[in-house]
């Protein structure tokens, strides 16, 4: 196959799931002798980026604080443009865009750049759900960047996504395909193999996510608060402050244990007793395939999208109802008393980097 010239147009290179997707796609395009480049909009990278991955910034987060408001959007999206075309007079054309989240999102869809597909990493109707809740000025400006999306060629990161959009039909994509997250599988056993310090000296359970309201701490805190077993908590996110504050309220605090963002969490995954998800909502959860990647037990809520399409056969019945922290409990202690053994995980195929990366560039193809 020729050489292509892939942009991964995205917000930022924050903590998120969908910057760390990203990045996998982008090293694993380079292993197959492509060039691919990220196009970001603000300066913001917690994550490690190989060298042999360019990277370009396109506005200054402190005088575009409000880009892509209601008035600017296209004038953002023209800015957006011209910033594309200088760099590609300078590198050479795209054969593919691939957008990102919702502000990148917002701006591509008034874009002239082809071809050009959005990456859909979540559930669309729960985000609104809750936004709703917190006035119509939130909900009309998610709603934008959602609705954004409609009339557009579209990747869902799991078929729970595409089944959704489908059934809800608020957006009639011009397309609609799966395409699961990519996972460096050998690369994800050997970084969990690594030495790291901080390391609990006894058993702990992992729970791994920012600290956001879709996560759902505060049920992951009743539930630990209910279980029979005294394990303490790893928690790899991003507020310390205000996870100290809400396992205070619920009576948990000498039960977490917050060792801050790890560049390598694997390590920390892999010597945890269990794997807890406590979610509202997810795409598709990549902390549960890294879970069983390392032979580590996960729990999980049984969210619309995902985990019942990574928890299958016997691991199936340990999907939870969402909200529900007696059930949640529970469930921990079974787990911690008994698992099956992590076989085959029948997901892993469709998961793996090399084939991901392969269904990417068949889009180009497509054209």
């Amino acid at each position: 196959m020729p050489k292509r010239r892939i942009a991964i147009v995205i917000d930022s290179l924050a903590g998120g799931g969908a910057e760390k997707v990203m990045l996998t796609l982008a090293n694993e395009l380079v292993k197959q002798g492509h060039e691919p480049h990220l196009l970001v909009l603000f300066d913001h990278c917690e994550h490690h980026i190989e060298n042999n991955i360019p990277v370009h910034f396109c506005f200054d987060k402190k005088k575009d604080k409000h880009l892509g408001s209601f008035w600017n959007t296209k004038r953002d999206a023209r800015r957006l443009d011209c910033w594309i075309e200088a760099l590609e007079q300078d590198i050479g054309k795209f054969e593919l865009f691939i957008s990102n989240l919702d502000k990148t999102n917002l701006l591509l869809s008034h874009s002239k750049v082809s071809p050009l597909y959005f990456v859909v990493h979540s559930s669309i109707e729960e985000p609104l759900k809750r936004t709703k809740k917190l006035g119509p000025i939130a909900y009309f400006k998610m709603l934008r960047a959602k609705m954004a999306l409609n009339g557009k060629h579209l990747i869902t990161v799991s078929e729970g996504i595409k089944e959704e959009i489908e059934r809800v039909g608020r957006i009639v994509p011009a397309s609609i395909t799966t395409i699961y997250n990519p996972f460096e599988i050998e690369k994800i056993k050997q970084q969990s193999l690594e030495e790291v310090t901080g390391l609990p000296a006894g058993d702990f359970l992992i729970h791994v996510g920012r600290f956001a309201k879709p996560k759902r701490h505060d049920v992951l805190f009743k539930a630990i608060k209910q279980m029979e077993h005294d394990l303490p908590i790893v928690l790899l996110c991003n507020n310390a402050k205000k996870a100290r504050k809400i396992a205070k309220k619920h009576g948990v605090l000498d039960r977490i244990i917050l060792p801050g963002f790890q560049q390598n969490p694997y390590p920390w995954i892999k010597a945890a007793k269990l794997m807890v998800l406590s979610s509202d909502y997810e795409g598709l959860p990549t902390v549960l395939i890294e879970s069983l990647v390392c032979n580590t037990p996960v729990v999980s809520t049984d969210c619309e999208h995902g985990p019942k399409e990574i928890l299958t056969g016997d691991l199936a019945q340990f999907l939870v109802p969402r909200r529900d922290p007696q059930r949640l409990a529970l469930k921990i202690d079974e787990a911690l008393n008994h698992y099956p053994e992590i076989k085959q995980i029948d997901l892993l195929e469709k998961v793996d980097a090399h084939q991901v990366c392969l269904s990417y560039l068949d889009l180009i193809r497509q054209k």
